[in-house]
This record gives C-alpha cells, structure tokens and sequence, in this order.
C-alpha cells in the first residue's frame, strides 16, 4: 500500500529534521544527462525527498547501460527520461518531474534551467560537460552546477572526492581517470563519483559549503 503524502513526509522529517526536510522538498534539482552518473544522482535525490527533479535526456535505454544504470531490462528502447521517471516514482511517489526529452545546447539551456536551483552536469562527453558548464556560469551566473570528471576504471575509491573550484561550481570525481585508458566506466566507481553529486546538492541546500 502506498503511503499518504503526509506519512511519507513525515517519515522523511524524522529522518533529516522538519527544517531540513522543508529546504529539500521546497528545490528543484535539474539533472542534465541520465547514464550512469545521472540515474544515481536522480534515485539519491529522490530518496532524500528533493521535491522536484528536471530530468533531461535525448537517449533511449540501451541493453549495453544496464550494467551502471538504473533502468531495467524491460525498459530497452524506451526514452530515459519517460523510463527513470517511472523507476523513481515506485519508491518516491510524490516527487514532482519535468521531463525533457532533448539535448540540451547553448542555444536551449537557459529556458530548460529555469526553473531549477541547483544542476547536476552528469554527460559522458568532455565537450559537452564544458559547454554545459561554461553555460550556466556564464548565462546563470546565480544557479549552483555541480560537474564531473574522472570515475572511470577500477582504480581506488579514495581518489574521488569533491572540490569547490569557484562561487556557484563544484566538481566531483579523481579529475584524470578516462574510459579511453583501457577498463572504462565500472558501476560501483560511477555510482560513488554519482554519490558525490548528490551530497553536494544537499549539502548545498543545507547551506553547507565546501571551502
């Protein structure tokens, strides 16, 4: 049986504190690309209660994600973005999404963030992570962006950390580790450097910063 919204708060409330609680259901989260990175970010944020999640995507789930991604077998062909709403709303059924089935470009980027407080940079091209990245702190200069780089191999997880490296950016990740050295991307490491992103959201909006 499916908990009242009411119960569900409740219980989130006496996990994080009424005050706490009221910061992560009052934001709107925008995740920009739902592979391995964004599909844990988007489940972390989800099961703290963040309120609303932007959730943009062009891609379909292909069987070669299933092995770091949270998307199931059955989904194969669907849009991300339809498919990850989906997973989330099973376990956090009152979580508001915007879906937005596009890729996101310079020229789009502005009106697709709108609405969001706080964005998660999760793609797998180093091109597009700058674009995105030089983007908002150029066009959103008041918007927080939390980027990525560096999660790939079997490496150690010790390396992956999080670092504030301006006003309104952070980077999560070993910052050197690529796919092109030889093993790629290992789920358990994307899903820490993932780890990361999240916290630093909600530590953001528990006006926690890193110095």
């Amino acid at each position: 049986m499916i908990p009242t919204k009411e119960e569900w708060i409740r219980a989130l409330e006496a996990r994080h504190g009424k005050t706490l609680q009221q910061r992560f259901s009052a934001a709107a989260v925008a995740v920009c690309g739902l592979g391995g990175l964004g599909t844990h970010i988007a489940f972390a944020l989800a099961r703290a209660g963040i309120g609303k999640l932007i959730l943009i995507d062009f891609d379909r789930v292909d069987i070669t994600n299933l092995h770091r991604q949270q998307y199931k077998a059955t989904q194969i062909g669907r849009y991300k973005t339809e498919a990850l709403a989906e997973n989330l709303k099973e376990f956090a059924p009152y979580l508001h999404t915007e879906l937005h089935t596009v890729r996101i470009t310079e020229e789009n980027a502005a009106e697709l963030l709108k609405d969001a407080n706080i964005i998660c940079e999760a793609f797998d091209c180093a091109q597009e992570k700058a674009m995105l990245v030089n983007t908002v702190l150029t066009v959103m200069p008041e918007k927080y962006i939390v980027s990525a780089s560096g999660m790939a191999g079997i490496g150690s997880p010790n390396t992956i950390r999080t670092r504030k490296i301006g006003k309104n950016l952070y980077l999560c990740g070993d910052e050197k580790s690529d796919v092109s050295d030889g093993l790629g991307l290992v789920s358990s490491r994307v899903m820490l450097c993932a780890a990361h992103q999240a916290h630093t959201v909600l530590r953001i909006l528990a006006d926690q910063f890193e110095v």
